[in-house]
């Protein structure tokens, strides 16, 4: 059987890391508190809602 030569138009990977590492940056010195506010915002702001609420 042959593969077919397949071009990547979205690398998942490379995005999780790029948007792992940006959050990473954003929280690095925060106290509990300050992430638990900075997660309840992001939160808000996309429309989600946290799991067992």
């Amino acid at each position: 059987m042959e593969t077919k030569d397949k071009t990547k138009t979205f690398d998942a990977v490379k995005m999780m890391r790029e948007i792992r590492d940006k959050i990473s940056d954003e929280t690095q010195n925060m106290t509990l508190d300050q992430l638990k506010k900075y997660i309840a915002d992001r939160l808000k702001k996309s429309h989600l809602k946290t799991v067992g609420r």
